[in-house]
């Protein structure tokens, strides 16, 4: 298949760039406009599905200058359908597109299902991208480039547990160029728990590190991964009563060290896996009217979406939760462990935000960045930054109406957005 690219000299990208960020200018609601935020749209055709909160559809490399992958879904055959693809943004502002390709060489085409069938992508310490897409208590669905460049390629036959239920695939790439996987394994509906694995990219093999969270009637949803400069692998994740549910509880955290095989809590203190509900590190605890249940009209209190970034090997968190004081908006917190607790910080609580949240660290703007979306607004997509005693936030894409977001930091320190306007098929690139 034909691999169409846009070509563009890098001063129409920043003309394009021009037009569409406003000036800066105050909002509504009193916050500032980030007058440093460039925003394109990336020139290819959005999917409505392209939307999810849990996935890491977007990564980053630094060779000769920033390079920049999103992975999304394009429109399919269908209105019922997709084909996921990857849109690759070069140093010189220069888009492509790599179709993921099936064994007979034409575009990968999914079913939709808003939440589940979204893709998550990494690039490996040899220039190789991979992406895992549209699993919703599927068989693997795996695509791997064979050398940098190359065509994006099914090779889900290599993965580890084979024939197995895969959701919620989250993936990150370690400092020594592996990778690591998170996933919920399994469709049983006594139980689903959370699986990591690992990309060896010196012998080019996918293995099984552990089982990581599991318990009698409980589902775990993985968050996010990451991995320090250390090599420790940094894991956050939810539980919900099982088989499945758009509400969870528990916000949990574990860290993984390769050199030992051991897992510990955010103290350091050795646990033993699957850990449990009981076990676990857990973050967000539940509050008064708190409830177990799989009916996705629940009302009450919840935890819906969070990620992690790290200060050296320092998880910092946020995270997306639903109290009984909220007046059925999720809210969005802050947290980091202070001895053998978290501390939880309010960062916003205005309008109703959906399912997406980012964090970044940067210790030289005062720390961590939180990324959220409303529900409503002309401006939707916002950071917040604690230069005081308080959180405050910036509008981060001035004019765009995104829904969703995916917030990745490059290798220059700066804040790569993936922003998907699914009302208007659209994504956008940002960078901050």
């Amino acid at each position: 298949m034909r691999r169409p690219t846009v070509r563009a000299c890098a001063a129409s990208v920043a003309a394009l760039a021009a037009l569409l960020v406003p000036a800066p200018a105050a909002q509504a609601d009193g916050t500032a406009a980030a007058a440093a935020t460039v925003i394109e749209k990336v020139p290819y055709a959005m999917d409505t599905s392209n939307q999810a909160a849990w996935w890491s559809p977007a990564a980053t490399y630094k060779g000769r200058g920033q390079y920049t992958y999103f992975a999304f879904n394009e429109p399919g055959a269908t209105a019922a359908t997709h084909r996921p693809a990857i849109a690759r943004r070069d140093p010189d502002g220069v888009w492509s597109r790599l179709p993921l390709l099936d064994a007979d060489g034409q575009q990968a085409e999914f079913a939709d299902d808003n939440g589940h069938n979204q893709p998550s992508v990494a690039r490996d310490g040899s220039g190789r991208l991979h992406v895992f897409t549209s699993m919703h208590a599927n068989p693997w669905r795996y695509y791997r480039t064979d050398a940098p460049g190359g065509a994006v390629t099914d090779h889900a036959a290599e993965m580890p547990d084979q024939g197995v239920a895969i959701t919620y695939p989250v993936v990150t790439t370690a400092p020594n160029g592996d990778l690591y996987l998170a996933a919920r394994v399994g469709a049983g509906s006594d139980q689903r728990p959370g699986r990591l694995y690992r990309w060896d990219n010196a012998a080019s093999t996918w293995s099984t590190v552990a089982t990581f969270a599991g318990a009698l009637n409980r589902s775990v949803y993985p968050d996010d991964v990451a991995v320090d400069a250390q090599g420790r692998v940094h894991v956050l994740f939810e539980w919900a009563k099982a088989p499945a549910t758009g509400f969870r509880h528990q916000l949990s955290y574990l860290v993984y060290d390769p050199a030992t095989g051991a897992f510990a809590d955010s103290t350091g203190a050795a646990v033993t896996t699957p850990v449990t509900p009981a076990t676990s590190d857990v973050i967000q605890d539940l509050t008064e009217g708190e409830e177990w249940s799989i009916d996705n009209a629940y009302t009450g209190p919840a935890v819906q979406s969070a990620k992690l970034a790290l200060d050296g090997s320092a998880p910092k968190i946020a995270y997306r939760y639903r109290s009984a004081d909220s007046n059925g908006n999720f809210r969005v917190y802050y947290a980091y462990p202070s001895g053998s607790s978290w501390i939880r910080q309010s960062v916003y609580s205005g309008v109703q935000t959906t399912a997406a949240i980012g964090i970044t660290w940067d210790a030289a703007a005062g720390g961590s960045r939180v990324y959220y979306v409303t529900a409503s607004g002309t401006d939707r997509v916002f950071a917040a930054t604690r230069p005081a005693s308080t959180w405050t936030p910036e509008s981060a894409a001035p004019g765009i109406t995104a829904d969703r977001l995916a917030v990745r930091q490059d290798s220059d320190g700066k804040d790569v957005l993936y922003l998907p306007d699914t009302a208007h098929t659209t994504l956008y690139y940002g960078l901050r």
